[in-house]
Order: structure tokens, then sequence, then C-alpha cells
């Protein structure tokens, strides 16, 4: 597939077929969290049980992004995301069946090998057919439709269930896929593997895949019943071991899943480390949000979903911008640029109290949200940009996993933080907002926000060292 080939018009209809597909799964992933009490209703099932389907949709994905991205450099990433359309598609149809929750987990299943089959490849299809002079714009139109996704699902969700069933939050990526698929069929190029016999590492693949289902379901559990109890506290010493054993494995053989050389190059580790921390540091805010103005401000749900919508309506706007400017002016400088204002936006979370004025809620979340956005398309277009040829596939797989595991691991010690804060101040283990006591919350909410303006410091602070290698780098090649 040679990006010459195509003219400036192809590849933007290609990256906008591409952020199609990127919309559904991100559309997905958010609009099923505002029908789980529906769900959990008219299937009779318990509410922690609904979850899952939420959470074997993650984990799939996870455990199966790396396996795809391998693939898509054997057999050819546009068709791998090919397929990984249809499979989708699919999945969505049988999850509007209702049938009872074993076959909901099953369609969730489907539907989640789609998805990692198109996300582990979408960042390299974007590298592969966008000359280097518009890369950064070529990522930022992805990012956008991932923001644009996380916009609409809640606001989808309650439209779709306030006059139809719960099904049709899935039945709706059907005729979004199909559409899809059409556009595909006529937009991209012809697919180009590799000449050499399939080869794939199935220990590793299985390795792999329990290891980070390990790690989730370990969170899972100990969100419930304290990370220090027996079985989260086995789940980390089993994931610590199956990681030792995937590292060992892959060392040794001869066509690994992932070949871990990839990593000695530091511009994109950096780059991979830098987009955990700020996928982490993110879900600080979309965790912590809610119960600031639901609980303590009283805040209505529909009005609150307004205010929070100001974080990815702001990463929506600034995406198209941030891609034309790192394509204009030097990436490295505008994503420490970027983290800077993330850094002060984080900061800024800090003097929000109960009295706070809403409308600095909304400012607080626009700044970051438009520091993301322009942490994001440059970041991505250094982490592509720096991966060997023969492993985009890879190298878009584990931009992918960073970004899952950042939010999963945000998720869990924004909350960690917040209740064990509150547990101290109260005296006994609390799960929940402490209600009548709002004091006890803004200080819990302001040690949990602390952790999360470390994250992204240590970011801020990788990303300056990157800038440094670079400078360096740059020297000895001049002389």
């Amino acid at each position: 597939m040679n990006q010459t080939q195509l003219s400036t018009r192809r590849i933007w209809l290609v990256l906008l077929a591409i952020g199609m597909f990127t919309f559904m799964s991100t559309l997905d992933s958010s609009i099923i969290n505002i029908a789980l009490p529906v769900i959990s209703k008219d299937l009779n099932i318990p509410m922690n049980q609904a979850t899952w389907s939420v959470s074997i949709y993650l984990i799939m994905i996870s455990g199966l992004l790396t396996l795809f991205g391998n693939l898509g450099d054997q057999m050819g990433k546009i068709r791998i995301f090919k397929w990984g359309t249809y499979v989708f598609t699919f999945g969505s149809m049988l999850a509007g069946i209702n049938l009872g929750l074993p076959f909901l987990l099953f369609a969730r299943v489907v539907q989640a090998i789609g998805a990692a089959m198109t996300m582990s490849n979408s960042f390299g299809i974007s590298t592969t057919i966008a000359p280097q002079k518009m890369r950064a714009r070529a990522m930022a139109t992805i990012a956008m439709f991932v923001s644009l996704g996380a916009i609409a699902g809640p606001a989808v969700g309650g439209l779709i269930l306030s006059i139809l069933p719960w099904s049709y939050i899935f039945w709706i990526n059907v005729p979004l896929g199909i559409v899809t698929i059409i556009l595909g069929a006529f937009l991209f190029p012809a697919s180009e593997g590799s000449e050499e016999p399939l080869s794939v590492d199935w220990v590793g693949v299985a390795l792999l895949f329990f290891l980070i289902t390990t790690f989730f379901v370990g969170l899972n559990i100990g969100q419930e019943n304290g990370f220090f109890s027996m079985l989260p506290i086995l789940s980390y010493g089993l994931t610590l071991l199956l990681l030792m054993g995937f590292i060992y494995w892959e060392q040794r053989v001869s066509k690994p899943l992932l070949d871990l050389s990839i990593f000695k190059i530091k511009l994109f580790t950096l780059s991979i480390l830098t987009s955990f921390l700020v996928f982490a540091s993110g879900f600080f805010i979309n965790v912590l949000l809610p119960f600031y103005l639901q609980n303590l401000r009283g805040v209505a749900p529909g009005e609150a979903g307004l205010y929070m919508m100001a974080y990815p309506a702001a990463m929506l706007i600034g995406a198209p911008i941030s891609g034309a400017v790192a394509d204009k002016f030097d990436r490295e400088n505008v994503t420490l640029f970027a983290l800077t204002g993330i850094t002060i936006g984080m900061a800024g979370w800090l003097f929000i109290d109960a009295h706070s004025p809403l409308f600095m809620v909304v400012i607080l979340g626009a700044w970051t949200g438009l520091g993301t956005a322009f942490f994001n398309s440059p970041n991505n277009a250094i982490t592509m940009s720096n991966a060997p040829a023969a492993q985009l596939g890879v190298a878009g797989s584990l931009n992918a996993l960073a970004r899952n595991l950042g939010m999963v691991s945000g998720t869990t010690a924004v909350t960690t933080a917040l209740y064990l804060s509150m547990s101290q101040q109260i005296g006994h283990q609390v799960v929940t907002y402490p209600v009548g006591k709002p004091e006890v919350f803004v200080q819990g909410m302001h040690f949990a926000m602390v952790f999360g303006l470390l994250l992204v410091i240590i970011a801020w602070l990788l990303t300056a060292y990157r800038v440094v290698l670079r400078m360096k780098s740059q020297i000895i090649h001049h002389d």
C-alpha cells in the first residue's frame, strides 16, 4: 500500500471511513453505561452482573489488540480492519437480541473481537496512507471521532431508551456498520501483507490474554471486596508471573507475537508511556465529576451530563486544530506545550470546593480537554513515526492498549484514592458518597486529584526528556 498512489482527497475519505468505525466502537463502549439499570431490570439480574457486559467488552479488546496488530502486519492491515467491521456489525446485531445475560455476554465478546481487529490497525493504516507532512492531522481525525463517540454516547443512549427498548443501543451500530463497510469497499486501497507464510505465536497470545484478563478481573474484584483481600492479591501475583512468563517466552521464540525490541526505540516507548499516563489522569476527572456535580452540588443528572460534556467537546474542537498545528510546527514542542496546559488544568481542580462557581468547572473541563487534544495528535504521530514499518500494526495495537490500560488504571486509582481518604477521615471503610459530610468528599477529591496531577507531571518530565533525546540525536547527526 503505497501512500504516493493515493490523492489527498482519497486519503481523507479513507480516514473518514476509519473514523466512522472508530466512532461506532467508542460509542458502543459509552452508550451501554446509561442502559445498565434498564438491562438489569429487564433481564432480572443484579446490577453487578449487568456491569460484566461492560467489563467483558474491555477485557476482550485489550487481550486481543496485539494479536490482531500482529496479524495486520502479516496479512495486511486493511484486510484485518475490514474483517473487523463485519464481525463487529454482526456482534451488534446479536447483542440486541434479548436471550438473557449469557447470550448478551457472548454477543459482547463477538463485538469486542471485531472492535479489537479495527482498533489495532486504524493507526497503522493512517500512518501508512498519510505522508509525513499530514500525519498529525490524520491522527487528529481519528482522535476527533473518538471524542465524538464519547460525547454522543450518553445523549444517544438516553434518547434511544426514552422511545425504544435497550436492544436498539446495539442495533444502531448495524446501519452505521453497513455504511462503513460499503465506504471501505470503494475507498480502501488494496491490502498488502507480508510475503512470508503466516506465523502466529499462540503461546504468546495465550500468555498476554490471560495476563490482561487476570489484571482486569483482579481490579474488578478489588473494587468490590478491597484491593488487599485474598483474591485480588492472588490475581496481582499471578499477573506478575504471567508477565515474566510472557517476556521470557517472547525473547526466545523465533517469531514472537510482540517483538520486544520495539521498546528499545526510546522515542516510541516514551510516547506509549506518556499516552498511558495522560489517559489515566483524564479518568480522574471523569470519575470524580459525577460525584461532585450530582451528590455534592445537587445538580440533576441531565444537567450534570451537559457540564461534563465540556471535556470531550473541547477535545472534539481541539483535535483538528491540534493536528494542523502539529503538522506545521515541531511535534515534540507541541506535545510539551499541551502537557504544560494539562498540568495547569489538573492543578486547578485542587481549588474547586463545594462553593465554587459551576462555570469554573466548565472552564477547567474545557481547558483540560483542549490540552489533551493538543497532546494526543502529535503524540500519536510521534509514536507511529518512530515504529518500524514492518511493525506498524503491532505499534498501533500497543498505542490502543496503552489507552485502554490507562482508562482502567485511572478509574481504579482515583476510586481507591478517594475512598481511602474518606475512610481515614470518617474512621471506617467508605465505598460511596458520604451523605451529609461534604467536607469529607471535598478533601477526598483533592487527595485523589493530587495523584492525577502527579501522573501528568511524570508525563511532562518524560516528554521533556524525549525533547532532549531528540535534540541530542540531531546534534550527533549534524556533527
